[in-house]
């Protein structure tokens, strides 16, 4: 079979080529256009319920909402983990599915689901919302507005009433959180004096308010040939005809809403969170994507809309796009990636030229690399996988047994021709000939040191959850580039041997390299050495096994190395029950620490949470995000002195991260950090005090930060 593919290439030479170049162009264009991610899309199929419930507190919305949602979902077709979060006025749910099972059928198992259950929730708990389709690494952006003279009413207008929607209508935008300024609404003052003199309560005040709300349809009038459409139109925003809703009549005296309330059109509703932005208060927009969407081209499209809005906001309105941006991150791991990649392609030309000493042969052995690369990146695009760390991490591994196949043929057919030319001239064999026999000797010792290759890598594919999802694309694309460097070297090689080495002119045989016939030299005496002192080899040998396995075992383990994103997430918390004017304070006092360290870029903080936010925060823990450039100093000094400012603030838990990483730690754990201790029972007091017991246990293990309850 591969003598056959061999001939077939070497007597089809043209049609090689147009084939090489045609895959070479298909994958050059696929590399251009597949999406581009930091990692492989590694969260699980997730439903995410949230549901309102002002005024409730955490306990009440965990008995009354929380474990009614959780009971109706548990159980479900597929499902795998249900985790859920309570705190005042808010519940989060969030139902995990098997991998692969389609997302689409898992958002209507819940919604059927929910369908029963929200008849027995409180009446004063509004509808269970399920969450946008999005992944948990799906936050790209956060967009911060400032002014110097407008109202934080009009910014938050502004931003809920121009900006978001526009957002939204880019497509790959899977939701758009706004936190921060103040929410206009009409807001009834009652007047319990006027109330009790009137004699009216609360409840004929709410059924006037909801009449005078409510337009109503009369019907259709037909005359003289046209249609008329009657309309009883009371809904208004009109202070003055909402003063005139009528509540009852007494004696024939009409009492209307304006005689027992004061009505106001621009008060500002109460605040479950704030922001701000490099120490000023601020509207923050967080833009999550949609699955399956490239972040770069995302974020660039983001940007062209916000160019075009700020066109048409007020002059001392600003708009801010450098608090996060994922594809900051990416193009940077990419570009490193990219970098390792250049760099290990130098360093085996270097290598191939310094043994081959023939340009030649060099150049043919290096046609591998870039076509295997390609067509690695062809099968990625077309298995669905995209460009990533990973995949791309594998290829970086790959390089150097890329060109052994193309090495091992082009090194046996230089060997051949070498020897053809020393045979009389009626006596040599054509260059098709010699190629091919010399393709042919080597032909099986390529293919068996590919597979033993390959076969060390087939455990990856066996791993399950989200580590196969993280490492399967690293072996994909591996194994993928050493076969096609495999077919190059039965194919591709042959033919530019062919073409490249057969037709060198005169008599003159081309030398072996000075290096090469050098390492021989040394490696001849030490074979000898070795040969004739058996036990100090085998003895050191197994000295350094032994070693080796006591350093493995002793060393540390983690599920990923730790990154440099170049930017922090700083969680400051408080104990709950804090008021969110605390806690903004709190946060403020972290946010200038922060500004006076050189390598910070900026600061923008959320504290507490934003209307139906699946990553909500309680009213006394502040996100802190802190970009950063790395100066005179290392990262871990960085974060010694950033621990170091923060540590004065007195009253507040801090927990140092960075955005990627935390968010994969939230996917491992259920929280944000890497290691988490859980406790379960039903006296939430109790398990306090144990908590903080726990605690002072572990505080003094080496290694442990921003240890919290």
């Amino acid at each position: 079979m591969l003598n056959k593919i061999i001939h077939y290439a070497l007597h089809n030479r043209l049609v090689v080529l147009a084939a090489s170049f045609i895959l070479l162009i298909a994958g050059l264009y696929t590399a251009v256009h597949t999406e581009v991610d930091v990692f492989p899309d590694l969260n699980a199929p997730t439903v995410v319920i949230m549901t309102e419930a002002s005024g409730m507190a955490a306990e009440e919305v965990e008995q009354l909402v929380t474990f009614p949602i959780e009971t109706a979902v548990n159980g479900s077709i597929g499902v795998r983990r249900v985790r859920s979060s309570s705190t005042n006025g808010f519940s989060v749910v969030w139902v995990e599915f098997n991998w692969n099972t389609d997302i689409y059928l898992d958002r209507q198992i819940v919604s059927e689901k929910l369908a029963e259950v929200s008849e027995s929730l409180p009446p004063t708990v509004g509808r269970p919302t399920l969450g946008p389709q999005s992944s948990i690494l799906g936050e790209m952006l956060i967009v911060g507005l400032t002014a110097d003279s407008t109202s934080l009413l009009d910014l938050r207008t502004i931003a809920d009433w121009s900006i978001r929607p526009r957002l939204l209508s880019t497509g790959g935008v899977a939701q758009v959180s706004v936190l921060g300024g103040d929410i206009k609404e009409f807001q009834i003052q009652l007047d319990p004096g006027l109330m009790k003199h009137y004699g009216v309560s609360v409840d004929e005040v709410v059924a006037a308010t909801k009449d005078m709300n409510l337009n109503a349809n009369g019907g259709v009038v037909y005359e003289y040939g046209n249609e008329y459409i009657v309309r009883g139109v009371l809904s208004t925003n009109n202070v003055e005809r909402l003063k005139k809703a009528l509540i009852r009549k007494t004696n024939e005296m009409p009492i209307y809403l304006g005689d027992v309330a004061e009505i106001k059109i621009n008060g500002k509703a109460p605040k479950l969170g704030c922001a701000s932005l490099r120490g000023h208060e601020a509207v923050l927009l967080t833009v999550t994507k949609q699955p399956n969407t490239s972040t770069i081209e995302l974020t660039e499209k983001l940007e062209e809309a916000l160019n075009d809005i700020q066109k048409n906001l007020p002059r001392d309105v600003k708009v801010s796009t450098d608090i996060f941006r994922q594809s900051q991150f990416i193009e940077s791991s990419i570009h490193n990636v990219q970098r390792s990649l250049l760099e290990g392609g130098i360093f085996v030309v270097i290598v191939l030229f310094l043994f081959l000493a023939n340009v030649r042969t060099t150049l043919i052995s290096l046609v591998t690399l870039p076509l295997s690369l390609l067509v690695s990146i062809l099968v990625l695009h077309y298995m669905g996988m995209s460009i990533n760390t990973m995949s791309l991490g594998g290829m970086a591994i790959a390089i150097g047994s890329l060109v052994d196949d193309a090495i091992v043929d082009v090194e046996n057919v230089f060997k051949r021709l070498r020897e053809n030319k020393l045979k009389p001239v009626a006596e040599q064999d054509s260059v098709i000939k010699i190629v091919f026999e010399a393709s042919k000797e080597v032909r099986m010792p390529i293919l068996n040191s590919t597979l033993i290759i390959v076969v060390s890598f087939v455990p990856l594919f066996f791993l399950t959850g989200m580590e196969g999802r993280m490492l399967v694309p690293l072996g994909v694309s591996f194994i993928v580039s050493l076969f096609a460097s495999t077919i190059v070297a039965l194919t591709l090689t042959p033919v530019l041997c062919s073409y490249l080495l057969g037709r060198e002119k005169g008599d003159k045989l081309p030398k072996e390299a000075f290096v090469a016939l050098w390492m021989q030299k040394i490696y001849r005496r030490s074979l000898m050495w070795a040969l004739a002192n058996k036990r100090i080899v085998l003895a050191g040998t197994a000295v350094l096994f032994i070693a080796a396995l006591v350093t493995f075992l002793n060393l540390g383990r983690s599920f990923l190395p730790s990154f440099n994103e170049g930017s922090f997430t700083i969680n400051v918390s408080s104990l709950p029950g804090i008021s969110l004017e605390e806690s903004n304070r709190l946060g403020l006092q972290a946010e200038q620490a922060l500004l006076s360290i050189p390598e910070i870029q900026t600061v923008a903080r959320k504290t507490g949470r934003a209307e139906l936010d699946e990553h909500a925060l309680g009213v006394n823990v502040s996100e802190i995000e802190a970009p950063f450039i790395l100066k005179d100093r290392s990262r871990n000094e960085l974060i010694a002195d950033v621990r170091k400012k923060l540590s004065i603030i007195s009253g507040a838990n801090i927990e140092i991260g960075q955005p990627i990483s935390h968010r994969i730690d939230a996917m491992l754990s259920g929280t944000r950090a890497n290691i988490a201790i859980k406790l379960f029972g039903d006296d939430l007091n109790k398990m306090f005090v144990m908590g903080n017991r726990i605690k002072q246990a572990i505080a003094q293990i080496e290694g442990i930060a921003d240890l919290n309850v």
